[in-house]
């Protein structure tokens, strides 16, 4: 319970120390207009990757990659490209994610709190409704083993070596980074930079792993909650756990320590995020992260570090979900 705290804290007080939580930001980025949020979301991923990768092969970490999301629509990885898109979705409508909510509600982010309000209600959709439904359209039994045959690693599917895979990868994102650096200049209203807040994401990745031996992902607060209510009304079993939740308060927490130590963190948002579309948005969040097994943390750090092919999937599907939805808002 403390470890998972701990965690939280570690995580929100970096996302509130680079102002990546703030709604105008995480809007501007899908609309393609400023890119803080992808130049810190890359560097918090390369530099995860290098580190759970080398505590893997020191023995420190023993995690497996992220497996598909199947839905039974179309293909092994159709939960991970639909969930991907309502995930975006909700990004671009809300002006946040499923962990940088936490972060807007203890930074006192007015529409953090209808957002998070929308994720709840997403949760109790998804733990009574869609989940079992999900669940009825199961694979038959030699479908589903061919699906598990499936490589799940990038270095599996492309068929290279584990390192080589790593090196693409770090090659890749710095790319990008110093691309988007040099043409973009992306500046933060946060504490430290994008490159540095991307540092300090890592930095909470390494706190995670010190306190809980897991990897940071948040999105399945929301199903827990949804867990606990269903099993209020005696539609269900009694949850075994409630680490994401612990986790997640632990991130409002952190944030909220960061505004009070310094108070050019609290910074004012520039879109005003009406209730009605943060509502919205939130569920959106909530529903595309639990239907793809992960969200921007879970698939976009975490899963990402374990080169893990779910995860990438997820991740452009998310990014092309948010901007299409973006654009169609003007």
């Amino acid at each position: 319970m403390l470890g998972q705290v701990i965690s939280g804290a570690a995580f929100g007080a970096a996302l509130a120390a680079t102002a990546i939580h703030q709604p105008d930001i995480i809007v501007a980025q899908m609309s393609l207009r400023n890119w803080h949020m992808v130049t810190t979301f890359l560097t918090a991923s390369a530099t995860s990757t290098l580190l759970v990768n080398a505590l893997q092969r020191l023995g420190v970490l023993h995690l497996s990659p992220r497996n598909y999301s199947t839905i039974g629509l179309f293909g092994s990885l159709d939960g991970n490209i639909t969930g991907g898109l309502l995930l975006g979705a909700g990004l671009a409508i809300s002006g946040s994610c499923p962990g940088t909510v936490f972060a807007q509600v203890g930074g006192g982010i007015r529409s953090g709190f209808y957002t998070l309000g929308g994720a709840i209600l997403g949760g109790l959709i998804w733990s009574g409704l869609l989940r079992p439904t999900l669940r009825g359209r199961a694979k038959p039994t030699n479908e589903a083993t061919a699906a598990k045959s499936e490589p799940l690693t990038l270095d599996a599917w492309v068929g290279t070596s584990h390192v080589a895979a790593i090196i693409a990868v770090e090659a890749l994102f710095t790319s990008i980074i110093a691309l988007i650096t040099y043409l973009a200049s992306p500046e933060s209203d946060g504490l430290v930079g994008p490159v540095t807040g991307g540092f300090l994401i890592a930095g909470a990745q390494l706190v995670s792993i010190i306190t809980r031996k897991s990897l940071l992902g948040t999105s399945s607060a929301f199903e827990e909650v949804g867990d606990f209510f269903m099993w209020a009304i005696g539609r269900g079993v009694r949850p075994k756990s409630y680490n994401a939740i612990a986790l997640t308060a632990g991130m409002a927490a952190g944030a909220l320590l960061v505004s009070l130590a310094s108070p050019s963190a609290r910074v004012v948002p520039e879109v005003a995020i009406e209730p009605t579309r943060a509502v919205l948005g939130g569920s959106l969040l909530a529903v595309g992260s639990r239907m793809a097994g992960g969200c921007t943390s879970g698939h976009g750090i975490s899963g990402i570090s374990l080169l893990s092919v779910s995860s990438f999937v997820t991740v452009a599907a998310m990014f092309a979900g948010g901007a299409g939805v973006a654009a169609i808002m003007g």
